[in-house]
């Protein structure tokens, strides 16, 4: 047996994926919630990122405009593993296992990567600071619909 498949029996059995599994209404509170935290991370991101690439608020340097919505990238995104790790608990073989979440994941943490380079290239390099910005910008639209995609994966 492969280790994520061990991972997900053993989930599976645990007591609080049962708690997550008879408990009608946590799945949906928390995936209300998860979804509100990404359009929050989505929001702030693009802010940011539009900023940079020039489309918005140039009356405002970049790093006025970061330091507005940073925050609001970087906690929402606690409650977004708080909340997606309770959606595994409940779910494990249907998230674990489906490829459509392995890649969410991967773009999860390409995206993290590259909003904390853009912040780091903001003031010193704009050109690099652009391409992170729309490489940002696709990344995070990929998670939204990667995320969307994983309920109707089989």
């Amino acid at each position: 047996m492969h280790a994520l498949e061990r991972l997900s029996a053993w989930l599976d059995h645990t007591a609080l994926s049962q708690i997550v599994k008879d408990n009608d209404w946590i799945v949906p509170t928390v995936q209300t919630i998860h979804i509100l935290a990404i359009a929050v991370v989505f929001v702030s991101a693009l802010m940011i990122d539009l900023r940079s690439i020039g489309l918005i608020a140039t009356d405002q340097t970049v790093e006025r405009v970061s330091a507005r919505f940073l925050p609001f990238v970087w906690w929402p995104l606690v409650v977004l593993a708080a909340t997606g790790a309770v959606m595994i608990v409940g779910e494990p073989p249907r998230s674990l296992k489906n490829p459509v979440f392995q890649l969410k994941m991967v773009l999860v943490a390409a995206a993290v990567g590259v909003t904390f380079l853009h912040h780091l290239l903001a003031r010193a390099h704009a050109g690099a600071a652009r391409a992170a910005a729309i490489l940002s910008i696709l990344l995070w639209t990929g998670i939204i619909f990667a995320g969307r995609w994983i309920a109707y994966y089989a």
